[in-house]
């Protein structure tokens, strides 16, 4: 972590993922805001996160309302330096001419119209952050679908790309753009900058087979869960995203899955 106190937006609260990873910042000294669009839901997982964590009501698939959100941190929070991205949901279906349009709606609005409105209006704040992070959770179905999951499969790809393309936002604005600005002083008496530019934000995907937590382990104790990732480990990989530099991390695809 950094010597400023961080703050980190956790997008899609709600769920045994959002709690998990709301907790697990905040006992890693992090201010967290977790989001969801229930707010008795939301309520009770930051309740259930514990302390530290701050829960917020919007619809993030509505633009107007996530600029409103935005905002509203803004007046609160100040400069929210991470976004985590786990809103999301699981749609099959039998082959390809069964994936249906309502499957599809839910899909991409779920994973996508919500990844591409909170970054849009986010994006200043994680360029600006000395440690700007933004993570979103996909899934291994985008490097090997099934004609079942393909739907799924196609709007996680997308979220992925769009990602990625936020990595070269951030390598862009942070390299390319300082070094245009180094050099020969605009006007007398000013120092020269020297030095190379540091990226210091990075957008990555972390990649499960599926994810799966205690409640789905005690209703099913015979079930071994074969490649799931336990929520606990997916909220340590966020922590640990904050610890390790820019460089390392942007544009990168982590695979979480064992």
């Amino acid at each position: 972590m950094t010597e400023r106190p961080l703050t980190v937006l956790v997008a899609g609260g709600s769920a045994p993922s959002g709690i998990a990873v709301a907790r697990a910042l905040a006992q890693a000294g992090v201010t967290v805001y977790t989001v969801g669009s229930d707010s008795t839901r939301i309520a009770a997982a930051a309740e259930a996160a514990g302390s530290g964590v701050t829960p917020l009501t919007c619809d993030l698939a509505s633009l107007p309302a996530v600029r409103e959100l935005h905002r509203e941190l803004t007046r609160t929070a100040g400069m929210i330096d991470g976004v985590i991205h786990l809103v999301g949901g699981w749609r099959g279906a039998r082959d390809i001419t069964d994936q249906s349009d309502e499957d599809w709606d839910f899909l991409e609005s779920s994973s996508v119209t919500t990844l591409r409105n909170i970054t849009r209006v986010f994006y200043g704040d994680l360029v600006a952050s000395e440690t700007g992070r933004f993570a979103m959770v996909s899934s291994t179905f985008v490097t090997a679908p099934s004609a079942a999951a393909a739907s799924y499969a196609a709007v996680k790809a997308a979220a992925e790309a769009w990602t990625m393309a936020m990595a070269e936002g951030f390598r862009r604005d942070q390299l390319q753009g300082a070094k245009q600005g180094q050099g020969e002083p605009e006007l007398p008496g000013q120092p020269e900058l020297h030095g190379e530019p540091e990226l210091h934000s990075a957008a990555v995907v972390l990649v499960v087979k599926a994810l799966v937590d205690p409640a789905m382990r005690s209703r099913q104790p015979e079930r071994r869960f074969p490649g799931y990732t336990d929520v606990d480990d997916l909220a340590a990989a966020v922590v640990g995203l904050f610890e390790k530099p820019a460089a390392q991390l942007n544009g990168q695809r982590i695979l979480l899955t064992r």
